[in-house]
């Protein structure tokens, strides 16, 4: 079972929030918090819905209105679902380079740009770090 299954009628998902039902139904209503549909059209939470019913909560003690909460939580929804797509492009990089090996070398030239190298050799470096240590005398 994960966080995303959805357990909890709205009595429950109210109780473990720390609020009223009725809240819950309005917030569905809003879009803040999308709950799962039984077959009779119950609501389903899950426990990330939980999780941020009391995100909303704690936005909403600070002091911002319902319409500014929704525009946080649809940015840190949308930040998680392109963390999630760079992680998946990552993957496939990474399969892709090992499948193939001595294909492509990059490198970060001295500006931070990317820099495309021919297998088999390096980068020249601009800068050197030379650590200097005094002899210590007994």
């Amino acid at each position: 079972m994960d966080e995303a299954t959805p357990l909890f009628a709205i009595a429950v998902a109210a109780e473990l929030a720390g609020m009223h039902p009725q809240t819950l139904r309005q917030y569905d209503r809003l879009g803040l918090v999308s709950p799962t549909r039984t077959a009779g059209h119950s609501r389903r939470y899950s426990m990330r819905d939980v999780v941020q019913l009391r995100e909303i909560a704690r936005l909403g003690a600070e002091g911002l209105n319902l319409e500014g909460i929704r525009r946080i939580l649809d940015l840190e929804n949308d930040n998680r679902v392109l963390r999630a797509r760079v992680r998946e492009l990552e993957t496939a990089l990474a399969d892709e380079l090992l499948a193939k090996p001595g294909r492509r070398v990059f490198a970060a030239g001295s500006e931070g740009e990317v820099v495309t190298l021919r297998a088999g050799t390096r980068a020249q470096k601009a800068n050197q770090l030379v650590v200097w240590r005094p002899l210590r005398r007994s």
